[in-house]
């Protein structure tokens, strides 16, 4: 039996980590609840204070088949490297050069947006096609693969 999975991030900014990996993975805010036009709205009905209304945010892949990227604010800062992390398939099906400035295009859209590039892996046939680290505006660490 396959399950269905959700990647969590703990961060200090629920709403704008959810927008930068929005733009990143080309997915979408969630939608509020049924019968409300915005989350504002929604949790406002719900009772959540204006204080509270960042606590949690969600996106969604607009095709249904990713997982949905869950954004819960925790109290601590990032404090050591990640242990897990996700690969951005930024150059799927392009090898060497052209595979290199496609990955460089995405890194400076992604700088843009917040991100951080942290360093560039050549190629080193047979195994390694290259790529490139970089820390999302919490710091946490993915690659553009």
């Amino acid at each position: 039996m396959t399950r269905e999975i959700q990647i969590t991030f703990d961060c200090a900014d629920p709403a704008a980590l959810a927008a930068f990996w929005a733009e990143a993975l080309g997915y979408r805010l969630q939608d509020p609840p049924g019968g409300f036009e915005s989350w504002d709205q929604a949790l406002e009905a719900m009772g959540v204070p204006p204080e509270k209304r960042n606590d949690a945010s969600a996106v969604v892949d607009p095709e249904g088949s990713g997982p949905r990227l869950f954004f819960q604010r925790v109290p601590e800062g990032k404090q050591v490297k990640n242990r897990l992390h996700l690969d951005v398939r930024a150059a799927p099906g392009l090898q060497g050069d052209a595979r290199m400035a496609a990955l460089e295009a995405e890194a400076e859209r992604l700088v843009a947006h917040g991100a951080t590039r942290l360093k560039r892996y050549e190629p080193a046939p047979p195994l390694g096609a290259g790529h490139i680290l970089m820390t999302d505006p919490e710091d946490n660490e993915f690659c553009l693969d």
